[in-house]
Formats: structure tokens, sequence, C-alpha cells
């Protein structure tokens, strides 16, 4: 069912959404070589904990972490490890949620680890423009196909491949809800966008082929080719006038 917020709900998921925002800009401040990605998880718990806020992936369905970081070829879910070591050159996408005052924020980015190269670079500039696109597309009145669709068509002309697997999301009260948001579509099909509900939308782009596969650790995501993998995200709201990114730090 899909659930149509009120101006003070959309209000008041702004604060967990701006909790999420800075949190995952304190993360990249620290995607260094030679820092793990424990580190970077323990510094965004520390920080939405300090807000009054939740993590929202701490414990959701039995995650360990407070963010989803994934290195390289990993596309999303990537386990924070002290194990895991950031070296110059790796793409790391870090995914975080925030739970405030009855509401979550989510959101995603992959930063550059030093100096990446031309092949990442493209690859992650292709991906955040993608973003860009589908939010343009979530118009209210328009339809969730819209927004797969100009996702779709933007990353396919660059000739990389979107993720079919996993979705973007409806989010509020719970961190995952109806609808589901495809990077992929055709335009003017699927559920239609009202003003008042708010969404996900998260390009999961590849360098190579769409197919993924999941570790033995149920989580780890990793593209089926080895090639690279970036990941974008930011909550949204549909409001008569346009949509408005929710997840701004600040």
């Amino acid at each position: 069912m899909v659930i149509v917020k009120t101006a003070r709900e959309i209000s008041l998921m702004k604060d967990a959404c701006r909790i999420s925002a800075n949190a995952l800009e304190l993360a990249g401040e620290y995607v260094k070589p030679g820092v793990s990605t424990l580190e970077i998880d323990e510094k965004v718990r520390n920080y939405i904990e300090k807000q009054g806020a939740t993590p929202s992936f701490l414990g959701y369905g039995g995650f360990p972490g407070s963010a989803c970081i994934s290195v390289n070829d990993v596309v999303i879910h990537g386990i924070p490890s002290k194990d895991i070591i950031l070296r110059e050159g790796d793409i790391v996408s870090v995914d975080v949620g925030a739970f405030y005052n009855g509401y979550h924020g989510d959101n995603a980015y992959t930063f550059a680890c030093g100096k990446v190269s031309e092949n990442a670079r493209k690859l992650m500039d292709a991906t955040r423009e993608s973003l860009e696109k589908g939010i343009e597309a979530a118009l209210a009145f328009n339809r969730v196909g819209d927004i797969g669709h100009a996702v779709q068509q933007y990353v396919e002309a660059r000739s990389y491949s979107v993720v079919r697997d996993f979705v973007g999301h409806g989010v509020g009260a719970k961190l995952h809800e109806d609808p589901s948001i495809p990077n992929f579509g055709t335009a003017g099909r699927g559920v239609r966008l009202l003003p008042g509900m708010t969404i996900a939308i998260e390009p999961m782009v590849c360098e190579g082929g769409y197919e993924v596969k999941v570790l033995d650790d149920d989580w780890t995501t990793v593209t089926c080719d080895g090639k690279l993998a970036a990941h974008y995200e930011n909550t949204i709201a549909i409001t008569p006038d346009g949509p408005v990114i929710l997840t701004v730090a600040g």
C-alpha cells in the first residue's frame, strides 16, 4: 500500500533525512587509503546516535553494520569489516539511513578513495547523473516507469547497465515501503506518483553486465563479471511543484 504523507509528516522526515545526509557526508571524509570500512561504520553510528537517532540499517534483517560500505565490484550491502582496508584507487559506495522521530532518511554516494582511474570516474559521474535524471522525472502524476526509464536511458546510452535484482523504494515510517522504484522500465507505466509520496531513488550501475550475485554472508552483492559498480541515492518528496530532495546535509 502506497502511503501519502501530510506536510507535517514530510517536515518530520526532513529531520531524519538531514541526519542521514550529514552521516553520509561524514563517512565520505574518512574514505582514504589505509582506513578500514569498520572505522567508517563506527563514525557513522556514533554521529547518528549523538543526534538522538538510530541507524536504520543496524540489525535490519540481521545486518551487522550501521552503514553498507561496498568497495569496487561490490554493488550494495557490503558489511563493514576491520579486514577491509581501503586502497588508493578504490571506489567506495556508502549507504546510510537514520531513524528519527518516527521516520527514516535513506541516501547513498560513491566516493573516490584517493585518485581513481578515468574509467571509474566516468562510471561514478554517469551514475550520479542518472540519479539526477530519475529525480527530474519524479513529477506529480507521472508514473514510476518514468523514473526507471529516465535512469535506464541515460545509463545505457553510456554503455553501462542498471541492476535488475535490486530497486529503489518508498520510505517513511518504515525503511522500505511501497512502491518499488526500479531503475529500468517503460515510461508511462507503473504506479502513479502522487503529491505527498516519499521515495528513495537509487541507481545501481555496473561497468559491465547487470548480473549480480549475493555472497555466502547473505548480504554482500557483487557484479558477476567482477567489474566496477557505483550506487547513488536520495530520499525525495513528490510535491505539486516538483520533486524535493529531503536528504540534504546541513
